[in-house]
């Protein structure tokens, strides 16, 4: 049996601390279903289909990755593509606190799917979509946190005029 990890977030936009975590996740699992959220209480910057574009594109080397998107139970998704984990990154204790009720809310749902918890690389710890946004607003150095292709990127967001 395939062993099939789902890999959920927002992505907005996706860092290099998301894809440590999705490489570890890859050498784990047979396969690894990477999945941005649709979350109708946030207000993304970029797209639902820009955040799976710029995946895919960060990820297209690693070939056991497949980018998609998903609105409602994340249990749901993963039992649709016989998934049998979930891959959720931990960076401080404040995210093991949240982390564990949402994983406790999932045996509930589906007692099958387990959950799987990767601590970050040290030197992303600190690291956010939101810090990153944040820093590229105002035109500051994001060129260690993201991809290049992600950099471009959100420098076309905040900079469309210039």
């Amino acid at each position: 049996m395939a062993s099939i990890a789902v890999c959920p977030g927002s992505f907005d936009p996706v860092t290099y601390g998301h894809l440590d975590i999705i490489k570890r996740g890859a050498k784990v699992f047979d396969q690894i279903y990477v999945v941005v959220l649709n979350n109708s209480s946030k207000n993304p910057l970029f797209t639902a289909e820009e955040r799976i574009h710029l995946i895919k594109e960060v990820t297209k080397h690693i070939p056991n990755v497949i980018v998609d998107e998903f609105a409602g139970l994340l249990v749901e998704y993963a039992k649709s593509v016989k998934a049998n984990a979930i891959i959720r990154g931990l960076r401080a204790v404040s995210d093991f606190e949240y982390e564990m009720q949402i994983t406790s809310m999932n045996r509930v749902l589906n007692e099958e799917i387990e959950t799987f918890f990767i601590m970050t690389n040290n030197q992303y710890s600190f690291l956010s979509s939101s810090i990153v946004k944040e820093v590229a607003k105002y035109n500051g150095k994001i060129s260690e946190l993201v991809p290049p292709y992600v950099e471009k990127a959100l420098h076309a967001k905040f900079y469309k005029h210039e």
